[in-house]
């Protein structure tokens, strides 16, 4: 049987203001195996993101908790939370998150560096070839093309070996062409890696490529209904 590497246990998030209650998730539960692809779909404001917030411990549920390997993740501060993620999960968002101020090959060797690798340099200049990247190890981020950008995060990502990958519409600010390059090389590198990828996107095609689709609908997960792919009840 496959390990565990993910495990949401009915997870509700509310915030509360003035004009009353909004419950943003409601119970949600299910685990993910080690190496499995699972994309997250719904709506705008069904709760996708802040559900891929909470599973990285960079927001807090209201109930309920994720393990990540193991590891109850409100069960420790955030200075454990954050070393827990430095060590297991790499992230890709849609609006790049680059250090603009950074080269291409130091974004990339950043969380090397804060990992205390001393091979950094040499692990982010090969990180970078495998995406293609090669002749552009010196460049900033503001002369690169948004495809590019994504591409230096995806390395940026992968680059530490992660257990679970992460990414936000990692397509969402790219044309179409692109984005399939970019998802294609996201794919590739998870396969040749055996991380577990878990994704929030509105493209249909590219959740059917995942092994399994958990679809929110105002804050609850609700079967897909579609075939071909495994809706998480």
């Amino acid at each position: 049987m496959s390990e565990t590497i993910i495990a949401v246990e009915r997870v509700s998030k509310s915030v509360t203001d003035s004009t009353g209650t909004l419950d943003i998730l409601r119970d949600i539960d299910f685990s993910l195996s080690r190496k499995e692809t699972a994309a997250i779909v719904g709506a705008s404001g069904s709760g996708k993101s802040t559900l891929l917030s909470i599973i990285a411990g960079l927001d807090t549920p209201t109930t309920g908790t994720v393990r990540l390997a193991g590891q109850d993740l409100f069960a420790i501060d955030e200075d454990e939370r954050a070393a827990l993620r430095a060590r297991q999960v790499g992230f890709v968002f849609q609006s790049f998150q680059l250090m603009g101020n950074l080269t291409a090959l130091e974004n990339v060797m950043l969380p090397l560096e804060l990992a205390g690798r001393r091979d950094a340099r040499k692990a982010a200049t090969e990180m970078l070839g495998r995406v293609g990247l090669s002749q552009r190890l010196g460049h900033y981020p503001k002369v690169l093309s948004g495809g590019e950008q994504q591409r230096v995060a995806l390395a940026r990502g992968f680059v530490v070996q992660p257990a679970v990958l992460l990414a936000d519409e990692p397509t969402g600010s790219l044309d179409f062409a692109t984005g399939e390059t970019v998802m294609q090389l996201m794919f590739d590198l998870n396969r040749e890696q055996g991380t577990t990828l878990v994704l929030v996107t509105h493209d249909r095609q590219i959740a059917a490529r995942c092994e399994r689709r958990i679809t929110i609908e105002a804050g609850r997960i609700v079967p897909s209904g579609e075939p071909g792919l495994r809706a998480v009840a």
